[in-house]
């Protein structure tokens, strides 16, 4: 079997004991890294208030080629739920890591 023929990329020829005499081996098969790796069950403060809740968990991700989607829930009402790009969760202008009361936000913002 040629090379060319081989329906895998990246693939190296190895020999090999069976009928053909080659075997065809993919090469470079460490998985990529995770973009957001602890993205679920992860809390945070929205610094405004979103359907008028701060606190939010995100419950579930989605990946979509090289987006990242989280599936927020406010903490206090199960019925308000939306999806966010997961890179704005790194906005520390919009979103706070963890859950804030408004004093912290407060002082966070006047240290800003």
């Amino acid at each position: 079997m040629p090379y060319a023929l081989c329906p895998m990329p990246y693939a190296v020829r190895v020999p090999h004991l069976s009928e053909k005499g080659y075997i065809f081996v993919k090469k470079n098969t460490v998985p990529k890294k995770q973009k957001f790796p602890y993205l679920v069950g992860s809390r945070w403060t929205s610094h405004q208030k979103t359907w008028g809740w701060r606190h939010f968990q995100v419950v579930n991700r989605k990946n979509e080629g090289q987006w990242v989607f989280a599936e927020m829930v406010a903490a206090c009402d199960a019925n308000v739920r939306f999806w966010l790009n997961a890179k704005q969760l790194k906005d520390r202008s919009l979103w706070q890591a963890g859950w804030q009361s408004t004093q912290e936000l407060e002082e966070l913002e006047v240290v800003e």
